[in-house]
């Protein structure tokens, strides 16, 4: 039985403009190309009809978009979230475990080892981000349109 085809959302169409425009910037598309597949990115009306747009590009333009200034303040932005995110966790742990320690009636010090490990994760995370190599949400984030075997699902990654 063959699923039914789904139509794409501006804001679907609008991603695809972005990767066509990045790659245009970075010379992989001539002026003429580029035009041309954004005007069928707008055009289209089904998910399955953006997927080509892109194919021919290295990740499927995600990595164009990336380095743009644009993905690069975004990139930024959502590895500060994250790294706040993973302190408040590791404090709310090291309070826990200072807890149980000094309820316990004290003695040797035992949270430090696993509060050494967390924070050597927390660093190891901010090394990761703060160089760029940490892919972030580009290693497992993928839009409807470009995945192989989207059939309409709504388990869509969202940041």
């Amino acid at each position: 039985m063959t699923q039914p085809r789904v139509r794409t959302s501006d804001a679907e169409r609008e991603e695809v403009v972005t990767i066509l425009r990045a790659a245009m910037g970075e010379g992989r598309l001539s002026l003429d190309e580029g035009e041309e597949r954004i005007a069928t990115a707008y055009a289209t009306k089904y998910r399955d009809e953006l997927g080509p747009l892109t194919t021919d590009l290295p990740n499927g333009g995600h990595e164009a978009v990336r380095r743009t200034p644009e993905g690069k303040a975004q990139f930024a932005a959502m590895a500060r979230w994250h790294l706040a995110r993973r302190a408040v966790f590791v404090a709310f742990v090291g309070v826990i475990l200072i807890s149980i320690w000094a309820a316990s009636g004290g003695g040797f010090f035992w949270p430090a080892i696993p509060l050494a490990f967390l924070v050597l994760g927390l660093m190891r995370r901010a090394a990761w981000y703060s160089s760029g190599r940490y892919a972030g949400p580009w290693r497992h984030h993928h839009r409807g349109w470009d995945r192989r075997h989207d059939h309409g699902s709504h388990h869509r990654a969202e940041c």
